[in-house]
Protein backbone atom coordinates (compact mmCIF):
# COMPACT_ATOMS: atom_id res chain seq x y z
CA UNK A 1 0.00 0.00 0.00
CA UNK A 2 2.99 2.38 1.38
CA UNK A 3 4.61 1.65 -1.60
CA UNK A 4 1.54 1.92 -4.43
CA UNK A 5 1.09 5.51 -3.42
CA UNK A 6 4.43 6.74 -3.38
CA UNK A 7 4.20 5.86 -7.03
CA UNK A 8 1.38 7.28 -7.24
CA UNK A 9 2.48 10.05 -6.15
CA UNK A 10 5.81 10.82 -8.23
CA UNK A 11 3.20 10.37 -11.67
CA UNK A 12 1.53 12.97 -10.10
CA UNK A 13 4.55 15.14 -9.78
CA UNK A 14 5.58 14.21 -12.75
CA UNK A 15 2.34 14.98 -14.82
CA UNK A 16 1.65 11.94 -16.02
CA UNK A 17 -1.88 12.05 -17.25
CA UNK A 18 -3.15 8.67 -15.78
CA UNK A 19 -1.98 9.97 -11.86
CA UNK A 20 -4.76 12.23 -11.70
CA UNK A 21 -7.46 11.34 -9.17
CA UNK A 22 -9.97 13.51 -8.97
CA UNK A 23 -11.20 11.84 -5.36
CA UNK A 24 -8.29 14.59 -4.23
CA UNK A 25 -10.12 17.46 -4.52
CA UNK A 26 -13.48 16.09 -4.88
CA UNK A 27 -16.53 18.33 -4.21
CA UNK A 28 -14.49 21.09 -5.43
CA UNK A 29 -15.46 23.81 -7.93
CA UNK A 30 -13.58 25.17 -10.60
CA UNK A 31 -13.68 27.87 -12.95
CA UNK A 32 -11.67 27.95 -15.81
CA UNK A 33 -10.75 31.98 -17.29
CA UNK A 34 -9.07 31.05 -20.04
CA UNK A 35 -9.69 27.92 -22.47
CA UNK A 36 -10.27 27.58 -26.21
CA UNK A 37 -13.11 25.09 -26.11
CA UNK A 38 -13.55 26.13 -30.05
CA UNK A 39 -10.55 24.15 -30.17
CA UNK A 40 -11.84 20.82 -27.76
CA UNK A 41 -13.95 17.69 -28.63
CA UNK A 42 -17.36 16.85 -26.53
CA UNK A 43 -14.99 14.68 -24.57
CA UNK A 44 -13.27 17.36 -23.01
CA UNK A 45 -16.17 19.15 -21.98
CA UNK A 46 -17.53 15.63 -20.06
CA UNK A 47 -14.37 15.11 -18.48
CA UNK A 48 -14.27 18.88 -17.65
CA UNK A 49 -17.49 18.47 -16.31
CA UNK A 50 -16.64 15.31 -14.41
CA UNK A 51 -13.49 17.17 -12.63
CA UNK A 52 -15.74 19.58 -11.27
CA UNK A 53 -15.29 22.74 -13.74
CA UNK A 54 -18.85 24.53 -13.49
CA UNK A 55 -17.86 27.53 -15.62
CA UNK A 56 -15.71 29.04 -17.87
CA UNK A 57 -14.19 32.13 -20.26
CA UNK A 58 -13.42 31.69 -23.57
CA UNK A 59 -11.48 34.29 -25.18
CA UNK A 60 -11.47 35.32 -28.71
CA UNK A 61 -7.68 34.01 -30.41
CA UNK A 62 -5.70 33.23 -32.98
CA UNK A 63 -7.03 30.29 -34.90
CA UNK A 64 -3.61 28.69 -36.06
CA UNK A 65 -3.54 30.19 -39.57
CA UNK A 66 -4.25 34.17 -40.47
CA UNK A 67 -7.78 34.50 -41.53
CA UNK A 68 -8.84 36.52 -44.99
CA UNK A 69 -11.44 38.42 -44.53
CA UNK A 70 -13.61 40.32 -42.07
CA UNK A 71 -16.81 37.25 -41.99
CA UNK A 72 -14.21 35.46 -41.00
CA UNK A 73 -13.97 36.85 -37.62
CA UNK A 74 -17.80 37.92 -37.94
CA UNK A 75 -18.26 34.16 -37.70
CA UNK A 76 -16.34 33.22 -35.10
CA UNK A 77 -17.51 35.69 -32.44
CA UNK A 78 -20.67 34.83 -33.30
CA UNK A 79 -19.56 31.23 -32.89
CA UNK A 80 -18.50 32.28 -29.01
CA UNK A 81 -22.09 33.88 -28.48
CA UNK A 82 -23.73 31.52 -29.90
CA UNK A 83 -23.14 27.78 -30.72
CA UNK A 84 -19.91 27.22 -28.14
CA UNK A 85 -22.02 29.15 -25.40
CA UNK A 86 -24.68 26.14 -26.10
CA UNK A 87 -22.70 23.58 -25.98
CA UNK A 88 -21.06 24.09 -22.91
CA UNK A 89 -24.67 24.56 -21.21
CA UNK A 90 -24.86 20.93 -22.52
CA UNK A 91 -22.61 19.57 -19.79
CA UNK A 92 -23.59 21.92 -16.83
CA UNK A 93 -20.58 24.27 -17.64
CA UNK A 94 -21.35 28.05 -17.94
CA UNK A 95 -19.87 29.66 -21.27
CA UNK A 96 -18.51 33.05 -21.10
CA UNK A 97 -16.74 34.98 -23.55
CA UNK A 98 -13.96 37.97 -24.00
CA UNK A 99 -14.18 39.22 -27.35
CA UNK A 100 -11.23 40.96 -29.39
CA UNK A 101 -8.94 41.23 -31.82
CA UNK A 102 -5.42 39.35 -31.09
CA UNK A 103 -2.09 40.73 -31.32
CA UNK A 104 -1.17 38.24 -34.00
CA UNK A 105 -3.71 39.01 -36.36
CA UNK A 106 -3.04 42.92 -35.16
CA UNK A 107 -0.32 43.04 -37.85
CA UNK A 108 -2.66 42.70 -41.00
CA UNK A 109 -3.85 46.30 -40.13
CA UNK A 110 -5.97 46.86 -43.32
CA UNK A 111 -8.21 43.49 -41.72
CA UNK A 112 -7.75 44.99 -38.34
CA UNK A 113 -9.02 48.09 -39.45
CA UNK A 114 -12.42 46.25 -40.61
CA UNK A 115 -12.51 44.40 -37.39
CA UNK A 116 -12.47 46.83 -34.84
CA UNK A 117 -15.52 47.92 -36.77
CA UNK A 118 -17.80 45.23 -35.57
CA UNK A 119 -16.08 44.90 -32.49
CA UNK A 120 -18.66 46.97 -30.50
CA UNK A 121 -21.21 44.87 -32.11
CA UNK A 122 -20.09 42.21 -30.37
CA UNK A 123 -18.59 43.04 -26.84
CA UNK A 124 -22.21 44.35 -26.10
CA UNK A 125 -23.35 41.12 -26.28
CA UNK A 126 -24.91 38.82 -23.12
CA UNK A 127 -22.27 36.40 -21.85
CA UNK A 128 -19.45 38.88 -22.89
CA UNK A 129 -17.37 39.35 -19.77
CA UNK A 130 -14.09 41.39 -21.26
CA UNK A 131 -12.20 42.71 -23.85
CA UNK A 132 -9.69 39.94 -24.86
CA UNK A 133 -7.38 38.37 -25.43
CA UNK A 134 -5.58 41.91 -26.91
CA UNK A 135 -2.23 42.90 -26.29
CA UNK A 136 1.29 41.86 -28.05
CA UNK A 137 2.55 38.99 -29.58
CA UNK A 138 6.02 40.40 -31.45
CA UNK A 139 5.66 43.58 -30.09
CA UNK A 140 4.89 45.76 -33.25
CA UNK A 141 3.68 49.51 -33.45
CA UNK A 142 0.38 47.73 -34.99
CA UNK A 143 0.18 45.33 -32.34
CA UNK A 144 0.33 48.27 -29.88
CA UNK A 145 -2.39 50.75 -32.14
CA UNK A 146 -4.78 47.72 -32.15
CA UNK A 147 -4.00 47.07 -28.16
CA UNK A 148 -4.57 50.85 -27.73
CA UNK A 149 -7.88 51.08 -29.75
CA UNK A 150 -9.18 48.36 -27.38
CA UNK A 151 -8.36 49.40 -24.46
CA UNK A 152 -10.55 52.09 -24.92
CA UNK A 153 -13.39 50.00 -26.20
CA UNK A 154 -13.44 48.62 -23.15
CA UNK A 155 -13.35 51.50 -20.90
CA UNK A 156 -16.25 52.92 -23.13
CA UNK A 157 -18.16 49.54 -22.54
CA UNK A 158 -17.18 49.29 -18.86
CA UNK A 159 -15.30 45.78 -19.36
CA UNK A 160 -12.64 44.67 -18.03
CA UNK A 161 -9.38 43.79 -20.10
CA UNK A 162 -7.81 40.36 -20.75
CA UNK A 163 -4.19 40.66 -21.43
CA UNK A 164 -1.65 38.24 -23.49
CA UNK A 165 1.68 38.94 -22.91
CA UNK A 166 4.06 37.51 -25.55
CA UNK A 167 5.87 34.39 -25.49
CA UNK A 168 9.67 36.41 -26.64
CA UNK A 169 11.01 38.72 -24.28
CA UNK A 170 8.06 38.37 -22.53
CA UNK A 171 9.50 40.66 -19.16
CA UNK A 172 9.23 43.68 -21.68
CA UNK A 173 6.20 42.77 -23.31
CA UNK A 174 4.52 42.39 -19.64
CA UNK A 175 5.41 45.72 -18.42
CA UNK A 176 4.75 47.52 -21.57
CA UNK A 177 0.96 46.38 -21.54
CA UNK A 178 0.81 47.58 -18.08
CA UNK A 179 1.87 50.55 -18.28
CA UNK A 180 -0.19 51.86 -21.53
CA UNK A 181 -3.13 50.53 -19.52
CA UNK A 182 -2.09 52.75 -17.62
CA UNK A 183 -1.65 55.43 -19.81
CA UNK A 184 -5.21 55.10 -21.02
CA UNK A 185 -6.52 55.54 -17.17
CA UNK A 186 -7.61 52.10 -16.80
CA UNK A 187 -7.75 50.60 -12.94
CA UNK A 188 -5.01 48.04 -12.68
CA UNK A 189 -7.93 46.25 -10.95
CA UNK A 190 -9.79 45.68 -14.03
CA UNK A 191 -7.17 44.28 -16.29
CA UNK A 192 -6.67 40.69 -16.32
CA UNK A 193 -2.48 39.83 -17.26
CA UNK A 194 -1.91 36.34 -18.71
CA UNK A 195 0.77 33.63 -19.23
CA UNK A 196 2.39 35.24 -16.20
CA UNK A 197 5.62 33.57 -15.39
CA UNK A 198 8.18 34.23 -12.46
CA UNK A 199 9.79 36.68 -13.89
CA UNK A 200 6.66 38.66 -14.80
CA UNK A 201 4.26 37.90 -11.45
CA UNK A 202 5.97 40.01 -8.72
CA UNK A 203 5.59 43.10 -10.75
CA UNK A 204 2.05 42.42 -11.93
CA UNK A 205 0.97 42.17 -8.20
CA UNK A 206 2.54 44.91 -7.16
CA UNK A 207 1.75 47.11 -9.51
CA UNK A 208 -2.32 46.02 -8.72
CA UNK A 209 -3.16 43.64 -11.44
CA UNK A 210 -4.28 40.53 -11.83
CA UNK A 211 -1.92 37.85 -12.74
CA UNK A 212 -3.08 34.62 -14.72
CA UNK A 213 -0.74 31.83 -15.34
CA UNK A 214 -1.65 29.13 -18.54
CA UNK A 215 -1.00 25.52 -17.35
CA UNK A 216 1.07 24.20 -19.82
CA UNK A 217 2.48 20.56 -21.11
CA UNK A 218 5.95 21.86 -21.24
CA UNK A 219 6.28 25.24 -21.78
CA UNK A 220 5.00 28.28 -20.11
CA UNK A 221 4.05 27.33 -16.66
CA UNK A 222 3.79 23.84 -15.29
CA UNK A 223 1.77 23.22 -11.99
CA UNK A 224 4.99 22.68 -10.08
CA UNK A 225 6.05 25.54 -10.73
CA UNK A 226 2.65 27.30 -9.71
CA UNK A 227 2.29 25.77 -6.58
CA UNK A 228 5.57 27.15 -5.59
CA UNK A 229 4.18 30.48 -6.98
CA UNK A 230 1.49 30.34 -4.89
CA UNK A 231 3.78 29.42 -1.72
CA UNK A 232 5.76 32.19 -2.41
CA UNK A 233 3.20 35.02 -3.66
CA UNK A 234 -0.17 33.98 -1.61
CA UNK A 235 -3.46 33.91 -2.91
CA UNK A 236 -4.43 37.34 -3.57
CA UNK A 237 -5.50 38.27 -7.38
CA UNK A 238 -3.95 35.09 -8.92
CA UNK A 239 -5.80 32.87 -11.08
CA UNK A 240 -4.72 29.41 -13.32
CA UNK A 241 -6.15 28.47 -16.16
CA UNK A 242 -5.58 25.92 -19.35
CA UNK A 243 -5.89 28.01 -22.26
CA UNK A 244 -6.58 24.20 -24.21
CA UNK A 245 -5.96 25.50 -27.57
CA UNK A 246 -5.26 23.40 -30.48
CA UNK A 247 -1.70 22.72 -30.37
CA UNK A 248 -0.66 20.42 -26.85
CA UNK A 249 -2.43 21.38 -24.48
CA UNK A 250 -4.75 19.98 -21.03
CA UNK A 251 -8.38 21.02 -20.77
CA UNK A 252 -8.02 19.50 -17.48
CA UNK A 253 -5.59 21.76 -15.73
CA UNK A 254 -7.25 24.07 -13.11
CA UNK A 255 -8.57 20.70 -11.08
CA UNK A 256 -5.45 19.01 -11.79
CA UNK A 257 -3.97 22.28 -10.56
CA UNK A 258 -5.93 22.37 -7.77
CA UNK A 259 -5.10 18.17 -7.02
CA UNK A 260 -1.49 19.28 -7.06
CA UNK A 261 -1.66 22.34 -4.66
CA UNK A 262 -3.61 19.92 -2.07
CA UNK A 263 -1.02 17.16 -2.45
CA UNK A 264 1.83 19.86 -1.47
CA UNK A 265 -0.56 20.99 1.56
CA UNK A 266 -1.79 24.19 0.48
CA UNK A 267 -4.92 25.56 2.26
CA UNK A 268 -8.22 24.51 0.57
CA UNK A 269 -8.79 28.41 0.99
CA UNK A 270 -5.96 29.44 -1.60
CA UNK A 271 -6.72 26.12 -3.47
CA UNK A 272 -10.56 27.84 -4.09
CA UNK A 273 -9.20 31.34 -4.39
CA UNK A 274 -6.72 30.37 -7.53
CA UNK A 275 -8.96 28.01 -9.34
CA UNK A 276 -12.22 29.78 -8.52
CA UNK A 277 -12.66 32.71 -6.86
CA UNK A 278 -10.30 34.89 -7.94
CA UNK A 279 -11.67 34.94 -11.87
CA UNK A 280 -15.65 35.04 -10.29
CA UNK A 281 -14.26 38.37 -8.59
CA UNK A 282 -11.88 39.83 -11.49
CA UNK A 283 -14.79 39.22 -14.66
CA UNK A 284 -18.19 39.77 -12.24
CA UNK A 285 -17.19 43.85 -13.04
CA UNK A 286 -18.32 43.12 -15.96
CA UNK A 287 -21.88 43.10 -14.98
CA UNK A 288 -22.53 39.95 -16.83
CA UNK A 289 -20.92 37.30 -14.73
CA UNK A 290 -23.17 36.08 -12.04
CA UNK A 291 -22.22 33.02 -9.47
CA UNK A 292 -25.54 31.95 -8.96
CA UNK A 293 -26.13 31.25 -13.03
CA UNK A 294 -23.37 28.23 -12.70
CA UNK A 295 -25.68 25.61 -11.48
CA UNK A 296 -28.35 25.99 -14.63
CA UNK A 297 -30.39 22.35 -14.82
CA UNK A 298 -29.17 20.29 -18.15
CA UNK A 299 -31.63 20.25 -20.92
CA UNK A 300 -30.86 17.84 -23.72
CA UNK A 301 -34.23 18.64 -25.57
CA UNK A 302 -33.38 21.57 -25.96
CA UNK A 303 -31.55 23.32 -29.63
CA UNK A 304 -28.92 25.95 -31.16
CA UNK A 305 -30.38 26.83 -34.39
CA UNK A 306 -32.18 23.62 -35.02
CA UNK A 307 -28.85 21.52 -33.93
CA UNK A 308 -28.16 19.46 -30.94
CA UNK A 309 -24.88 17.70 -29.46
CA UNK A 310 -27.00 14.51 -29.75
CA UNK A 311 -26.72 12.24 -33.11
CA UNK A 312 -30.05 9.95 -33.17
CA UNK A 313 -31.36 10.60 -29.74
CA UNK A 314 -28.08 8.98 -28.32
CA UNK A 315 -27.10 10.57 -24.46
CA UNK A 316 -24.16 12.59 -24.34
CA UNK A 317 -21.85 10.23 -22.17
CA UNK A 318 -20.19 7.07 -24.15
CA UNK A 319 -18.28 3.97 -21.73
CA UNK A 320 -15.02 5.06 -22.99
CA UNK A 321 -13.54 1.93 -21.14
CA UNK A 322 -15.14 -0.20 -23.65
CA UNK A 323 -13.58 -0.70 -27.40
CA UNK A 324 -17.13 -1.49 -28.81
CA UNK A 325 -18.93 1.57 -29.40
CA UNK A 326 -23.03 0.38 -29.37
Amino acid sequence: MCCSSSIARDKALMGAPEAFDISAVKGMKFFDPHVHMTSRTTDDYQAMADAGVVALIEPAFWLGQPRTGLDSFRDYYSSLIGWERFRSSQFGIKHYCTIGLNSREANNESLAEQVMEILPLFVYKEGVVGVGEIGFDDQTAAEEKYYRLQLELAKEAGLPVQVHTPHRDKKKGTQRSMDIALEHGLDPYSVIIDHNNEETVKEVLDRGFWAAFTIYPFTKMGNERMVEIVKQYGSERIMVNSAADWGISDPLAVPKTAALMKMHGLSNQDIELVTYGNAIKAFAQSGQLDEADFNATIDLTEKFEGNTILRGGQQPRTDKSSIIIS
